[in-house]
């Protein structure tokens, strides 16, 4: 896809979104519309997978790890949108049996869904793992994981970033998405993780940064993050969004982190959001 199909598709994303939270009257939009551009250049122009035939192995094609895993509205719109199920299963969100859960699982067996990731700051150790089965695999494609900023105050995360930097892990690109909310307040306020681009830097990781809600620019970042790999270091990209993106009243506030819009506020949000690829 070129940048206008790409931001067509963002924009239909972000409509699947709110109608996903908004049926279930449970969710997360907040971060989901943050990571909009993100997802949709990722799955729709930068990483290599078949769709068609799922395997968990993933063997010669690109993985993905969603590591911040309340953030599901816009990983199951993409993945659905990507032909990994019908995009009509989206109605399902949240419900009892549904396979699109509130939080990814595996024993629902959604095709795309690799791991779990209900628990926070797990994310960086599986995509780690995953990128050295790669390269003892001989298999020369990429893992790619999406990480909050809240979250990296799991320490966990810490030790991943380490082991993958001391093992030369370079077939892995984690994204954090630098949105400075978590569902208590400003992570400033909360427990500042920041300055993030020196940490990464002095674990001895590539470190990038973009505009997350630019699509021409995380386009760019995602291409000069695949060629910096192969060169013995992990790379980081440091990903600057808005909570909320798209919807102006949901924009910059950690207050719509986890909570679902009204009868009135969903209205009020898809008259922001037109209808470019169809509605589920």
């Amino acid at each position: 896809m070129d940048i206008t199909q790409l931001q067509q598709t963002a924009t239909q994303v972000r409509r699947d979104i709110i109608r996903m939270v908004h049926a279930a009257q449970s969710g997360h939009p907040g971060g989901s519309l943050g990571c909009t551009e993100f997802m949709v250049a990722l799955y729709f122009h930068i990483m290599k997978f078949d769709s068609k035939h799922f395997t968990m192995d993933g063997k010669g094609e690109d993985l993905f790890f969603l590591s911040n895993g309340h953030i599901s509205p816009v990983f199951y719109s993409v993945l659905s949108r990507a032909g990994y199920f019908p995009i009509s299963e989206m109605s399902t969100f949240r419900q009892i049996n549904s396979r699109l859960q509130g939080h990814p699982t595996t024993h629902e067996h959604l095709p795309g869904v690799r791991v779990a990731s209900g628990s926070l700051g797990q994310g960086m150790s599986v995509a780690a793992g995953a990128a050295m089965a790669k390269k003892l695999n001989n298999d020369d494609r990429i893992v790619y994981s999406l990480h909050g900023d809240g979250e990296l105050e799991e320490g966990q995360n810490w030790e991943a970033i380490m082991f993958a930097a001391h093992h030369k892990i370079d077939n892995m690109i984690a994204t954090i998405d630098y949105n400075g909310q978590q569902i208590d307040g400003p992570v400033s306020q909360v427990m500042n993780v920041a300055p993030l681009h020196q940490k990464f830097a002095a674990f001895n990781w590539h470190v990038l940064e973009m505009d997350g809600n630019n699509m021409e620019e995380v386009v760019n970042t995602l291409h000069t993050a695949k060629a910096a790999t192969g060169k013995g270091k992990p790379v980081c990209i440091i990903m600057k969004t808005v909570m909320g993106k798209g919807v102006d009243f949901m924009e910059g506030s950690h207050e719509w982190h986890g909570v679902a819009p009204s009868d009135k506020q969903a209205v009020l949000a898809l008259d922001q959001l037109p209808v470019t690829l169809g509605d589920y």
